[in-house]
């Protein structure tokens, strides 16, 4: 008898699948998030842009007067150059790192915003699952593209 009812709970069983980086792309909020994170690696790049080209000015200086340099005057000037060489460097590990917690701080609740209309597609529908385009192996006919009515439940809100 179990045999029997196991195969039509399967088949009663729905399955979706999404896109959600299509999704993603459609919103403003992506967009706009984007714009913010491009105009902060912007200014980075201009804040490390500006330390690089005094650090080359300063050894291009060195380079022209080493060689009336005394040693003590030398060797002050090699230390200010390693110096500088390593705040360039750390600029540049600090700007990365400021720009993934951006990234993330601005990401992480629109991310949020999409898994919640998934969440509510998928109760208002009866899907037992709902898979990311691409991540299923093999995708049949009686699995529902579900972007679309995520993006209208996005657009509700």
């Amino acid at each position: 008898m179990l045999m029997l009812i196991a195969p039509t709970t399967m088949f009663a069983q729905k399955f979706g699948h999404v896109n959600t980086q299509e999704i993603l792309q459609s919103l403003p909020d992506v967009a706009k998030a984007n714009g913010e994170i491009e105009a902060l690696q912007k200014e980075k790049e201009n804040e490390l842009k500006a330390m690089q080209d005094e650090l080359q000015r300063k050894m291009d200086q060195y380079e022209k007067t080493q060689s009336t340099m005394n040693a003590t005057k030398k060797q002050e000037t090699e230390t200010e150059l390693q110096g500088l060489y390593q705040k360039v460097q750390q600029a540049y590990q600090d700007g990365q790192q400021e720009l993934q917690k951006v990234q993330q701080e601005k990401m992480t609740p629109i991310i949020e915003k999409v898994r919640k209309a998934i969440d509510a597609v998928g109760q208002a529908g009866g899907y037992v699952m709902i898979f990311e385009d691409g991540a299923a192996l093999y995708t049949g006919s009686q699995c529902t593209d579900l972007t679309s009515a995520v993006r209208a439940e996005l657009n509700k809100k």
